[in-house]
């Protein structure tokens, strides 16, 4: 393989004012580096892709674009969330570049395994993930909800990498690939891995931010675990059966255990037992199940529409 390939960095941003000017200053330097070096060639690009700010990103974005053309931009037309934003820009930049490595605009994935990723790839891996090595520095219900969210992915059926977020390298091989699936529910991290190209992973330790707010608290961990898993798996919908089945033993039991009752001359009341375990039993299984089938057809109805993914209002590049 060619150990000289353009490279982009990808980067999606949503309100990232405050972060931009640092962010790109530490990755020019260090894309820089890697060209001298000889590792990647001058077409490589450091491209930042707004997803629809509310504050002055893109203005950030064009300004570097126009003080220093290693950096890109891509503008979406309204805000569609991290994962469409990222999609968006892997598929913008697969006809311009060799490989490209997508990290967050904090910065709080380590920039100083970029060059072990690079490394692999040339080694003639097509996909590397950025695995974080540990989570000694978050706090504890950070760190529980985290491996909650892994453990829940992978029990309802979401092959997923441990601790693996969207700090990944793809080349253009598995870009080419990406571009054939057509689902508008993305789940990036549960996509990846179904390729099926050779793969392998580098270690890291999460940073700080280096300025700004999280955009991702627990709300949007959550909206993200159920997106994936109604993505990616069917298991729900199995789980569903599972609960009636074990819904319907028990209530049986339960039946029997009241007849039982009644004919040895037990303390009973008549008709209350069978009406209280129809009511709360069935009834809160119907509900459970209605719930999870809406996911899936909620879904279907959104798939059925068609609609662009995202939509690009510039690019500078």
């Amino acid at each position: 393989m060619n150990t000289s390939q353009a490279l982009y960095l990808l980067i999606p941003c949503y309100n990232e004012e405050e972060a931009l000017p640092q962010t790109a200053k530490i990755l020019a330097e260090k894309m820089e580096g890697f060209i001298n070096d000889g590792l990647i060639t001058s077409k490589s690009r450091i491209c930042f892709i707004d997803d629809g700010s509310k504050d002055m990103t893109w203005s950030i974005i064009s300004d570097l674009h126009s003080q220093n053309p290693i950096f890109s931009g891509i503008r979406l037309s309204r805000n569609r969330g991290h994962q469409n934003a990222l999609l968006a820009g892997l598929m913008t930049v697969k006809d311009m570049c060799d490989f490209t490595i997508s990290l967050d605009a904090d910065l709080q994935d380590d920039i100083e395994v970029l060059k072990d990723f690079i490394t692999k790839y040339y080694e003639g891996n097509e996909i590397v993930y950025g695995v974080r090595s540990s989570r000694k520095t978050d706090s504890f219900f950070k760190r529980w909800s985290a491996e909650s969210f892994y453990k829940l992915m992978s029990t309802f059926g979401a092959d997923i990498v441990y601790n693996h977020a969207d700090y990944r390298l793809a080349s253009k091989k598995v870009l080419n690939a990406l571009d054939g699936f057509r689902e508008v529910n993305l789940f990036l991290r549960g996509m990846f891995p179904l390729l099926g190209f050779k793969s392998t992973t580098v270690y890291y330790e999460r940073k700080e931010r280096t300025a700004g707010k999280t955009h991702y608290p627990l709300s949007k961990m959550i909206a993200l675990a159920l997106n994936g898993i109604t993505s990616l798996s069917v298991k729900p919908l199995r789980f569903i059966t599972t609960l009636g089945l074990f819904v319907f033993i028990v209530c049986f039991a339960l039946l029997l255990y009241v007849l039982i009752n009644h004919f040895t001359g037990g303390k009973t009341v008549d008709g209350w037992s069978s009406i209280i375990i129809s009511i709360w039993g069935l009834g809160g299984l119907q509900l459970f199940s209605i719930g999870v089938i809406g996911e899936y057809v909620g879904k279907i109805y959104l798939e059925s529409k068609h609609r662009p993914r995202f939509i690009i209002d510039t690019i500078l590049d």
